[in-house]
């Protein structure tokens, strides 16, 4: 059973290193540890102590509990498939999300679908973030703090979320949109 952990803490600090775009020698100059201890981590020929890891996980944005759990192929996909992307709207509103977990993630990525009629309701939305999108089909109606603006399809947006801010589709043809939100807040 401790090899089988070892190994896993071997293949999680790689997989984390690259998905950063980081070298071993990068690694260990921001963590202030030795080239070589990162090497053989990765190798699996050393188990490092809690705090050494601890140390060493300090040089990304991930803590020590995140790392033992992060799914190791959902960080490595690339590719999704229409019928991979995951659905979190409701209500006239369909938000399909480019990957299932963003808790480590920088950017949210939805394929929007606005039914005629749809609102994003009375309450103004805010979140902690920036977002931008594009119209690519009907028409939509888009209000941010005290200004409307009616787009068109390849017109486009970008904004700061903390302001509030409301979407509706009043007209009788589906709005499609795709968008972006850094960080995922939404």
């Amino acid at each position: 059973m401790e090899q089988e952990v070892e190994l896993n803490i071997g293949e999680r600090l790689r997989t984390l290193r690259n998905k950063h775009g980081l070298s071993q020698r990068a690694l260990a100059r921001k963590a202030s540890v030795t080239n070589g201890i990162i090497s053989l981590i990765e190798q699996n020929r050393t188990s490092p102590s809690v705090s050494t890891l601890k140390k060493i996980l300090d040089a990304f944005p991930i803590s020590l509990s995140d790392f033992f759990t992060f799914e190791l192929a959902i960080q490595d996909k690339i590719v999704y498939s229409s019928s991979e992307l995951v659905e979190i709207g409701g209500g006239g509103f369909s938000y399909k999300q480019v990957g299932g977990h963003l808790k480590a993630k920088a950017l949210q990525i939805l394929h929007e679908t606005i039914e005629p009629g749809a609102d994003s309701g009375d309450d103004m939305l805010r979140h902690n973030s920036e977002e931008g999108g594009v119209v690519i089909r009907g028409r939509l109606e888009l209000t941010v703090g005290s200004e409307t603006w009616v787009l068109e399809s390849g017109d486009a947006y970008y904004f700061d979320s903390r302001i509030p801010h409301r979407f509706r589709n009043p007209w009788d043809e589906v709005c499609e949109v795709v968008s972006a939100c850094t960080p995922p807040s939404f």
